[in-house]
């Protein structure tokens, strides 16, 4: 039996495409984490903004204001859940990429069991052979 995974550079590939994924969704989970805590400061700077209005003018401006906040809330709204989407694809591929590598590595443990079973047995038959010539000798010395 071969003593070396006959897969191990296959199975390097796939570990390497593996982790690649995993850092791939890494940055993924980071950016919409990122996102939505500039969500958050933007709600909580709108809940901040004073609502006092003493004449048209203000009464404008705060319209405007509440209108260009409106907007960007709406943006941020659409990065947030353009942002999950890729999530979920690097996600996906990353879970893909996992269950390749689960069938090599599955095989490299099976191919690791026999070749220590090998050895094991390659070891029983020398200690047999040894135990099989000391007891003829012995039994040559004996008569």
């Amino acid at each position: 039996m071969s003593r070396a995974f006959p897969l191990a550079g296959l199975l390097r590939l796939r570990r390497l495409q593996e982790e690649s994924a995993a850092g791939k969704l890494a940055a993924a989970n980071a950016r919409v984490r990122e996102t939505t805590a500039v969500q958050a400061q933007a709600y909580q700077a709108l809940l901040d903004s004073p609502a006092a209005v003493m004449d048209g003018a203000t009464l404008s401006a705060v319209a405007a204001a509440r209108a260009s906040s409106r907007a960007m809330l709406a943006d941020l709204a659409a990065l947030g859940a353009l942002r999950a989407e890729e999530a979920g694809a690097a996600r996906k591929e990353f879970h893909a990429a996992r269950a390749e590598s689960v069938g090599l590595e599955k095989l490299e443990t099976r191919h690791a069991g026999e070749v220590a079973a090998s050895d094991l047995r390659m070891e029983q038959t020398v200690l047999d052979e040894l135990a099989g010539t000391a007891w003829q000798r012995r039994q040559k010395e004996s008569n």
